[in-house]
């Protein structure tokens, strides 16, 4: 522990004696080898030979041989395989055992009934230390030992980024830094490779809207001078936005059929499966891992004796545990109300404050686009360089999502600097997480759900704060809404993996000196600390990257190339960080991934959902696929465009909705077109909607019905018959637990032994103890 005094630095290097260590491994009830494993790894793989490029030598994968392990007991320290005492606890549970010493350690004088004065991270907070950590065993680029150490071997075989194909020695790491990590990176590996699949399929389903480029009549007929050129439509704001042609959003048509195609449904349903199997595989790895880790009864054990030293000093008051018969701190009902009503408070008040900052964002494109329409009335005539590829709906989407992603970044900020205040994991991880989720996805709820939806039609249009306002509602591009979706969730997804990796490339660099002119615990202060709280941004940074390849991936079938091509470079960039720049974190357990599991589930369940509604109401497929079968009279897409489109009379437009100028080249038009199913002027049921805009509304609804039914059923068959732990698991977990009783009880039987033969040598012959009666008790207990 470096101490800083009078502009130097100070060092207290600490050692735990054996006695300590077993002491401490006894009260932690800590897993030790008593017994070498004779439980073979598994069989032959066919074609083995493919996956070795991928592979690492055994002695990286599997550092120390397999045991049986069995809770520490100090008085039965002749039972456990102790060959050599420096070495019979690994790194990774010396630390843990130190650290769990100093966090509770009191420091005031005897007497005197200051317990505030507990604790390594009192002094580390009132200066004075200035840090506490475990060492590194040796420089990372380095080895100067005769065998390889395990940072070197860390670094040499997972840090670097030429290893990115190479499978992860997550062994090692659990070794060198403690279950918890070890777990985070088995799960950050696993979805990584999960995420190949869905990447695979989402380029076959980009690759099907770019070949099938040529097939899309609707663009044609949009492109087309004798059809979309002719085809005048009426204003998309209020003054300042002109009439205009169809034919001018010739390009977004097209970019829209990329991704709003007939491929597009069958992704949504695969990812709607592909997620439940990714969740069902995770479980059966972590049910792998926990048990070669010795985590299958770790929460059971030592669920009472983890519980935070600041917590004990704090709670002043104590009941009974009905289960350990043990006084334990608890916290009166008054007190966790106030606490939660304070929490939910502050949660509430940031909420608001997001979808504030949402409703001032769409209050933004509502305002900015009658601007841009001014501007780009003819983008083909005003805009010679790049006028053809700008429309108003793309610069205000581009520019208001750009804003969107400015917002979640300002508000992330601030909202980390108040929730972290005296937060612990768990509930930081509901309250963290509804934070974002609202922060970050509320913006595309609203382009998927809202956006076009509530307009009205001319002369009856709908606004913003109702008529309070001139800020008429958006409608949605002739392409349809999906581009947008699409734009924005490519902006703020690939936005915010940039940003990450920008602000992980500026973080401070920490300082390597010469191992021959600094010692071990000089280089190793000079390193980045890594906080408590290190874990959980890891973990939310990838929670938030799965709902953004979950909740939205209709619109944007790429996301999870992305999210792939993110993750391969995440998973080196994080182990070159633990390796070459931070210190060496202080060894935690962990039998899982906590409450991430729980949140994986809840955004899996609604991924089927959002997906299913955005086919329904965002997509243009329901309506395209009611006129092919229904209103088409050659069972094609001719005509569609036209049929989309309803009539509405130029003179009854109302003088405040009319534009400002009028183009020479719309003079004698007296009808307009706008997006919608009514009936044209003059019709007996004038502008209301038609029998096609009902059909279309039931398609919709049966399409959502029927999509979430079979994906639910589908995703509850694969649960159901994929078991949570693997039978080969199950079955090694109950012979090990076989093998330890047997072996426990032939341990106790001699030593009973040894004890009653010690007793006959050393105590005389009584005439109340035969021994016959001795004989009888030894007979008695086996």
């Amino acid at each position: 522990m470096p101490l800083f005094l009078y502009q130097k630095t100070y060092f207290l290097k600490i050692h735990a004696p054996w006695d300590v260590l077993a002491t401490y491994a006894d009260v932690l009830k800590i897993k030790v080898p008593f017994k070498a494993s004779d439980i073979p790894h598994g069989q032959d793989v066919p074609l083995e030979w493919l996956s070795h490029p991928f592979r690492l030598p055994e002695h990286i994968m599997r550092p120390v041989p397999d045991y049986f392990t069995y809770p520490f007991d100090k008085g039965k320290t002749d039972f456990f395989l102790i060959n050599d005492k420096d070495t019979f606890f690994p790194p990774s549970t010396r630390n843990r055992i130190v650290f769990y010493i100093l966090a509770r350690c009191p420091y005031y004088k005897e007497g005197r009934n200051d317990r505030e004065k507990t604790g390594i991270k009192r002094l580390l907070s009132n200066g004075t230390y200035t840090a506490a950590f475990p060492l590194h065993d040796v420089r990372h680029k380095y080895d100067l030992t005769t065998t390889q150490s395990e940072r070197y071997n860390l670094y040499k075989h997972w840090a670097r980024f030429l290893c990115f194909y190479k499978e992860q020695p997550l062994n090692l790491i659990r070794k060198y830094y403690g279950e918890k990590i070890g777990i985070y990176f088995a799960w950050l590996g696993f979805y990584t490779e999960m995420l190949f699949f869905a990447a695979v399929m989402g380029l076959i389903c980009f690759t099907y809207g770019a070949l099938s480029y040529d097939d899309n009549i609707s663009s044609k007929e949009i492109c087309n001078d004798s059809i979309g050129g002719t085809i005048l439509m009426c204003p998309l704001c209020d003054k300042k936005c002109p009439f205009w042609k169809l034919n001018s959003t010739c390009l977004s048509s097209w970019q829209s059929h990329l991704f709003d195609n007939e491929g597009t449904v069958f992704f949504a349903i695969f990812m709607g499966i592909w997620v439940t199997l990714f969740l069902e595989f995770w479980k059966r790895r972590q049910a792998r891992l926990e048990y070669e880790w010795d985590l299958v009864d770790f929460e059971e054990e030592q669920q009472q004796l983890q519980i935070r030293p600041e917590f004990e000093i704090r709670c002043t008051n104590r009941r009974l545990n009905k289960i350990t018969q043990e006084m334990e701190p608890y916290l009166p009902i008054t007190s966790k109300c106030a606490r939660f009503c304070l929490s939910g408070a502050t949660v509430l008040f940031w909420v608001c404050l997001i979808v504030a900052c949402i409703i001032g964002v769409i209050a933004y494109r509502l305002a900015v686009y009658a601007a841009f329409a001014s501007i780009i009335k003819d983008p083909m005539r005003k805009i010679q360089v790049v006028g053809r590829f700008i429309t108003p709906q793309l610069a205000t989407s581009v520019t208001a999502s750009c804003i969107n992603f400015v917002i979640i970044m300002i508000l992330n900020f601030f909202y980390e600097k108040v929730a972290t205040h005296l937060e612990y994991e768990n509930r930081l991880t509901m309250k963290m997480f509804l934070f974002q989720f609202v922060n970050y996805y509320s913006s595309c709820f609203y382009l998927a759900f809202f956006k076009g939806k509530f307009v009205g039609y001319p002369g009856e249009y709908s606004y913003m704060f109702g008529g309070l306002s001139k800020l008429r509602n958006e409608e949605c591009d002739p392409g349809g809404c999906l581009i947008e979706l699409s734009t924005q969730l490519v902006i703020v997804m690939a936005g915010k993996q940039l940003w990450g990796n920008i602000q992980e490339a500026l973080l401070p660099k920490g300082r390597h000196h010469p191992e021959n002119h600094y010692s071990r615990w000089e280089q190793d202060n000079v390193l980045l600390n890594f906080s408590q709280l290190g874990l959980f941004y890891e973990y939310l940074e990838m929670v938030i990257q799965f709902g953004f390849i979950t909740l939205f991936v209709a619109s944007f079938p790429l996301a999870p190339l992305l999210a792939l091509f993110n993750n391969i470079l995440e998973i080196r960039v994080d182990a070159w960080k633990f390796t070459t720049q931070f210190r060496r974190p202080v060894a935690s357990k962990a039998r899982n991934i906590g409450a991430w599991q729980e949140i994986l589930n809840a955004v899996a369940i609604l991924s089927v959902v959002t997906n299913a509604f955005i086919m329904a109401f965002t997509s243009d497929m329901i309506p395209r696929m009611v006129y092919l079968y229904a209103y088409s009279e050659k069972s094609n897409m001719r005509g569609y465009v036209n049929n989309s489109l309803s009539v509405y009379n130029i003179s009854q437009i109302p003088e405040a909705h009319m534009p400002e100028e009028h183009d020479s080249w719309m003079d004698n038009s007296t009808t307009c077109r706008y997006r919608d199913y009514r009936y044209p002027p003059g019709h007996e049921r004038e502008y209301k909607h038609t029998m096609q805009f009902w059909h279309i509304l039931a398609a919709k609804m049966a399409f959502i019905i029927i999509m979430e039914h079979v994906v639910f059923v589908v995703k509850f068959f694969v649960a159901w018959m994929i078991p949570d732990v693997p039978s080969d698991v199950k079955a090694r977990i109950k012979r090990e637990r076989y093998l330890t009783q047997e072996y426990l009880h032939n341990y106790e039987v001699e030593r009973l032994k040894l004890q009653l033969s010690a007793s006959f040598i050393t105590e005389p012959p009584s005439e109340m103890t035969s021994p016959t009666d001795k004989h009888e008790i030894l007979s008695e207990c086996l």
